[in-house]
């Protein structure tokens, strides 16, 4: 059983014992979260596509970690002083899925 739900701007697959980095939110470690822009459920082969969201079917996770990935960026030119480097940290939360519900 696996199920495709929407969180932001983009879309995930998620199936029970799965592990996803999501959007960052504010939540603490160990939080239960309900996901419930559910878009597609499939079990067993039959599969029920939502319009835009399927009713009643919500992902419960639990928020296992926040990790941070650090981007670097460096643009040179072979001119005098004409070096740029840029950092960017980018937020997520890391969750577990414990169940689809529905």
């Amino acid at each position: 059983m696996y199920a495709i739900f929407e969180d932001g701007s983009r879309q995930y697959r998620a199936e029970e014992g799965a592990t996803l980095d999501i959007d960052h939110r504010e939540c603490a470690l160990g939080d239960t979260l309900e996901l419930t822009h559910v878009l597609l459920v499939e079990n067993d082969g039959t599969a029920r596509i939502g319009q835009p969201h399927v009713a009643g079917v919500k992902i419960v996770a639990e928020v296992v970690g926040f990790p941070r990935v650090k981007t670097m960026t460096q643009k040179f030119r072979k001119r005098k002083a004409s070096k740029r480097l840029r950092g960017h940290t980018q937020p997520h939360v890391r969750v577990k899925v414990k169940q689809i519900v529905g």
